[in-house]
């Protein structure tokens, strides 16, 4: 019968093995197979060897599929079949495969393991039989070798023996060509990925992308015209935003409404060869826009997690009625279309302050770099080059961890994570080292898969956000990070004005006239330079805006314009700090010789007004509002209270914390005819600044309310004990001086046990 020829390679040196020692002959056999560079080269040297030094008719290699669970064979002397398949549990070669064990069959008709099938097939036939398994060194079998129908006498343990021995010596270049082929067909379809990838992406606008796409599916159905409706979620209506010969008309319609309605709500594609003849068919949307239809093919979108977002419509083919292949072919696209638009989605959530979506689609761009699943980059786009500041030459076929180490160690462990969990991951506004220097970049990793779950990789996305971060931080020099932020987002809504809860925080140096003029202006601006360069890390620590600076105080808001759970414990948590910061402040000024600088600080909740407030050409973002009036009214009472930190009865019934307050006053503040509970912050107070400060806070308590029922006298004994504990309680030191004042003068009837202020 006919040999198969084995692919022109070398010839290997015709060496009888048989006439040397068997080490020898192993050796020579081993450099035999390493001539070989394709599995089909060495296959072919396997089997010849095989067959020659066991005198057998013919020899087969068999290698296992573990995605089959088949054996198969790419060469068989006599053969013309180029491979044969079998399951690798049937036969002797199954038999031996799944053992591990080698067998000699003397009669292999007799032997009930024979598969005959193959016999039938060739015409062969098949006598004797030696077969082994294929080990690798640490134990693996990845397949068989089989040598048939010896010419003369019988197969004998010794051959046995002299196959596996020579098997073990191939397995080695077996797994290293096995390894190769597999390594090209991965990255034969890594990139074809890439190439659908790279097709996606070429377009940055997402209305282009799909008026790309619904182009080619007019073009391949021979369609006059092809529509994508996307569903609003908000209005429960389908809209069109590309169609050709649509131009800048915009469509909308109820989602349950019309062909485009119907698919929407029953997720099956519809066929109408004639549309006026549907009652489903609005002939309106003709009316609008002059055009005729006659026939329509529409098809739902379903993203990745089965949810229809939208229906594509196809309409009037030129040569007749759609079909059911244009169904299918439609599906596909629209297929496309739904990973198109979710990649959007996905990117344009990551990324507010541009459409993230589109730049991730461009490739010109943004870096896109992807990895084998041995960890060696294989491709990286020029975008990327430019980006990390690297050649080809410097970062292709290098290992990943060897690239990104370092510095830049940490994208190493994110691929990991990545290749561990399967899923991907985005890392916004991160750094990375190029050289001397940094980059900073939006880096998305995701994981790459084979139709069959296995993984081939991984592919990284590096966004360049070095030009918006240096943007962001100058901008931020001149506004609060948080409305920077909005800014640079695109956001319209704080452009005017919004009412919304906020609490409001004032603070004041006090007798800073008299600072100015012992200081001096160069003297003044240093102090206030240091002054609020504290005060305002502790504001945004606690993630409150700072607002404005109003010569020697500070104004600013929790709650604008990012609002949170806890804003009224954010406030008075930074006002505690802020008090703190200065105690520590004073004592460095102290230890100079210098002196001290007091504070007070006032605190309310309320609804307000923010917005930009000003005229085209210059704008102010700021609060207004009685809410905002009474914080101010609040840091000003300070002076009359002797306190640090006063907030009002709104902002104490929201905070969730537990703090150490006590009740100062009922104040009627001016032009108000309802008065407001006044309460003191204790919190930033030390034993030594006041001792025994709860017992303190509980005679001041029983002071004030013996000084509401008029009892004058008792008051002032709770007053006076207050004053025991702590002398310097210059708030229980004025209840006494009122008390004294009331005895004399009693308030009338109507009083409420507030205090008017006439003053601002």
């Amino acid at each position: 019968m006919k040999k198969d020829s084995p692919p022109k390679e070398p010839a290997p040196k015709q060496v009888r093995y048989a006439k040397a020692g068997e080490a020898e002959m192993l050796l020579g056999i081993s450099r035999t197979i390493a001539a070989f560079e394709t599995l089909d080269g060495i296959l072919t040297g396997m089997v010849e060897i095989t067959a020659r030094e066991l005198n057998a008719d013919r020899a087969t290699i068999f290698l296992n599929d573990p995605e089959a669970g088949e054996l198969y064979s790419r060469v068989a002397q006599g053969d013309i079949h180029r491979e044969i398949r079998m399951l690798n549990d049937s036969g002797v070669a199954g038999h031996v495969f799944t053992t591990g064990s080698g067998v000699i069959v003397h009669d292999a008709y007799r032997d009930r393991r024979f598969n005959r099938a193959i016999d039938e097939r060739t015409g062969y036939t098949t006598r004797s039989i030696l077969c082994v398994p294929i080990r690798t060194t640490k134990g693996e079998i990845i397949g068989v070798a089989q040598a048939l129908n010896k010419r003369k006498g019988r197969f004998t343990k010794a051959d046995l023996r002299f196959l596996e021995s020579m098997t073990t010596q191939a397995s080695i270049a077996l797994q290293s060509t096995q390894y190769v082929e597999r390594m090209k067909q991965f990255r034969q379809k890594e990139m074809e990925f890439f190439d659908i990838v790279s097709d996606i992406t070429a377009e940055i606008d997402l209305g282009a992308l799909l008026q790309k796409v619904m182009s080619e599916a007019t073009r391949m159905l021979n369609a006059e015209r092809a529509t994508l409706f996307l569903n609003d979620e908000k209005t429960g209506e389908l809209f069109s935003k590309v169609g050709l010969g649509l131009q800048a008309t915009e469509i909308r319609l109820p989602n349950h409404l019309g062909i485009a309605g119907a698919v929407f709500t029953s997720r099956q594609t519809i066929n109408i060869p004639f549309a006026y003849a549907d009652l489903r068919f609005n002939p309106s949307f003709d009316r609008k826009t002059g055009f005729f239809t006659r026939s329509i093919l529409c098809v739902p979108v379903v993203n990745k997690d089965g949810k229809i977002i939208g229906v594509t419509q196809v309409l009037n083919k030129r040569s007749g009625p759609f079909t059911a292949e244009d169904e299918s072919r439609l599906r596909a696209f629209t297929a496309q279309v739904s990973i198109a638009l979710e990649n959007a989605k996905l990117f344009d959530d990551v990324q507010n302050m541009k459409n993230y979506s589109e730049s991730m689609l461009e490739s010109m761009s943004n870096g896109v770099l992807t990895i084998n699943e041995e960890g060696m980059i294989l491709t990286c786009n020029t975008a990327g080059l430019r980006i990390l500041r690297t050649s080809p030459g410097e970062l292709l076929r290098r290992m990943a961890a060897d690239f990104f180490a370092g510095p830049n160690a940490w994208i190493s462990e994110k691929i990991l994570n990545v290749e561990a969990a399967g899923k991907p991951d985005i890392i916004m506004d991160a750094e990375v080292a190029t050289g001397e220097s940094a980059t900073s970049v939006n880096l998305t990793i995701l994981p790459l898969v084979s139709t069959a779950q296995k993984r081939l990789g991984s592919l990284l996305v590096f966004d360049d956000i070095t030009s918006e971060k240096r943007m962001k931080s100058t901008m931020s020099r001149y506004m609060d990070p948080g409305l920077a932020d909005q800014i640079l987002g695109g956001s319209e809504e704080i452009l005017g004005g919004t009412s919304t809860t906020a609490t409001v925080l004032f603070s004041d140096i006090r007798g800073f006239t008299t600072l100015t003029e012992e200081l001096g202006p160069q003297g003044t601006v240093s102090l206030l330079n240091e002054y609020f360069t504290l005060m305002v890390d502790c504001i945004q620590k606690e993630g409150g805006m700072l607002d404005k600076f109003i010569g020697d105080a500070i104004m600013a808001a929790f709650g604008v314009p990012i609002p949170h759970d806890d804003d009224e414990d954010r406030a008075v948590r930074t006002a505690i700090a802020m008090i703190r910061a200065l105690q520590l402040w004073n004592a460095r000024r102290a230890a100079d010789g210098k002196r001290p600088v007091g504070m007070g600080i006032g605190l309310n909740t309320d609804t307000v007004v923010s917005g930009n407030i000003g005229s085209p050409k210059r704008m102010d973002y700021t609060l207004i509002g009685d809410g905002v009036n009474l914080a101010s009214r609040l840091e000003g009472l300070c002076k009359q209270y002797h306190a640090c930190i006063l907030i009002s009865e709104n902002t104490l019934r929201r905070l969730k914390g537990t703090y150490r307050v006590r009740e100062v006053d009922r104040v009627r503040v001016k032009g108000k005819t309802q008065s407001v509970g006044v309460y003191e912050v204790l919190d930033y107070h030390t034993e030594a600044s006041y001792p025994n400060l709860p017992e303190g806070m509980n005679h001041f308590r029983d002071g004030l309310a013996r000084y509401r029922g008029r009892q004058w006298d008792r008051a002032v004994a709770m007053f006076t004990e207050t004053l025991r504990i702590n002398p310097q309680d210059q708030l229980a030191r004025m209840y006494v001086d009122r008390c004294a004042e009331f005895r004399a003068n009693p308030p009338g009837d109507d009083w409420d046990g507030g205090w008017v202020m006439h003053t601002k």
